[in-house]
């Protein structure tokens, strides 16, 4: 039996679809093995975002060739896309598919289709992780047509696009009969789902909140212009979507907004942030955010800290901006010294720090519904609340993907520096 061994870098969007390929080698016949192991085809799924991450994908294939040497390797997604014939040129490589082609991976390993051939196809093809038994990410979405100034992920992914709701409840039914409790909802830009067949988030949302066999649909990030107030208002009500939110914000500074060719301005964001608070006072509320963009002066950065300080978010996702040769903001001329970038980022990440310690403290000595996952450490377990807060708990193997009613009692950083609550139990 021929082995195949998965590395994915980047999104959840990749993660699924990794998962989606994997099933299809193991229904070939193919023996799925962990990356380190020795195998005859090694995938590697990539990401473009910034150049730490293309450093990494280069890094991930040259581990991959050093593992074993007469193995096929297939480089797949948004490195590939953006940058085939640097990729082509790595030690090894014999595939190198886009974002449009990674699905016939399994063609070409096979031999029905070849290196010569031009496969790429603008459809969609929805897909979803298996990997654990408690969540699954379900990519419901691809592409985006907004073409932000600093971002490359339009020219690597493509236009948005998404099937119909019929046939994404169909696909949400088959991950439901796999046993898991929760699906995560994953696109590129899930607010955009459904423009082509005259369908919106909200009648996907509609329809999924009937869906039986799983407890909690959680949706992933939406930009702030597409998350209506009919949106947040029927997660509020509803017993299955989860009161949990991303919304991207990048900058907290309307001059800099502008620059990226965002969509809304600061004080659009802050009613966005409002109204959930004002239906769902508990809900987790997470915002992207970039540092360094080139026209960040350090009065712009100061003003955003200010703003982004007095938004009432449980936590910050921090970049450091990276220029992206495809994106327009790669002309501009960066108004700070190097070092700046990192100071920034710094502060940032420790106001996120701050804002989710506040966040998780609220809930101690509350009881909360925990679903517990498979992943264990030093005899502990761990899950998650609707709200999504991180909760350990003391390792029994009953436990793994059930829902379980627990007593928070104490607050605590786990070995990777991020708080976690503890049920005593």
């Amino acid at each position: 039996m021929p082995k195949i061994a998965f590395y994915t870098l980047g999104c959840r969007l990749n993660f699924a679809e990794s998962s989606g390929l994997a099933r299809e080698f193991a229904a070939k016949g193919f023996e799925v093995v962990d990356f380190e192991q020795a195998a005859d085809v090694y995938v590697v799924n990539t990401c473009t975002v910034t150049a730490a991450a293309e450093k990494k994908c280069r890094q991930v294939i040259h581990q991959a060739h050093r593992l074993n040497p007469q193995a096929k390797i297939a480089v797949v997604g948004c490195f590939s896309q953006l940058r085939p014939q640097e990729v082509e040129r790595l030690e090894g490589v014999d595939w190198v598919l886009g974002t449009h082609d990674k699905h016939l991976l399994p063609d070409f390993v096979s031999g029905v289709r070849t290196r010569a051939e031009n496969a790429s196809e603008s459809g969609f093809v929805p897909t979803y992780s298996s990997v654990g038994r408690t969540r699954s990410f379900f990519k419901v979405q691809d592409g985006c047509n907004n073409f932000c100034s600093y971002c490359a992920i339009p020219y690597a992914r493509g236009r948005s696009r998404s099937d119909t709701v019929a046939r994404t409840l169909r696909t949400a039914e088959e991950i439901a009969a796999s046993g898991v409790k929760e699906i995560v909802l994953t696109g590129v830009n899930i607010g955009d789902f459904g423009h082509a067949h005259n369908e919106t988030l909200l009648d996907l949302l509609k329809a999924l909140d009937g869906l039986g066999g799983v407890e909690r649909i959680r949706i992933g990030s939406v930009e702030p212009d597409l998350l209506s107030d009919e949106i947040i208002d029927f997660v509020a009500g509803s017993q299955k979507l989860m009161p949990h939110f991303h919304i991207p914000l990048q900058a907290g500074n309307d001059e800099v907004l502008k620059q990226m060719r965002r969509h809304y301005t600061r004080a659009f964001y802050a009613g966005r942030v409002e109204r959930i608070r004002k239906v769902l006072p508990e809900a987790f509320i997470a915002c992207d955010l970039i540092v360094g963009f080139p026209t960040e002066t350090d009065a712009c950065f100061e003003d955003a800290y200010r703003f982004v300080e007095g938004l009432d978010l449980s936590a910050l996702h921090v970049f450091s901006y990276s220029p992206r040769k495809e994106a327009a903001s790669s002309l501009l001329r960066e108004d700070y010294e190097p070092a700046r970038k990192a100071e920034r980022s710094a502060r940032m990440h420790a106001l996120s720090d701050m804002k989710k310690q506040r966040f998780y403290a609220r809930f101690l000595q509350g009881e909360q519904k925990v679903l517990w996952e498979s992943d264990v450490r030093d005899g502990r377990m761990f899950g998650y609340t609707p709200n999504y807060l991180r909760v350990a708990g003391v390792f029994r193997p009953e436990r793994i993907n059930t829902v379980e009613t627990v007593r928070l009692e104490t607050l605590f950083k786990d070995e990777h520096k991020d708080w976690c609550l503890h049920t005593g139990c």
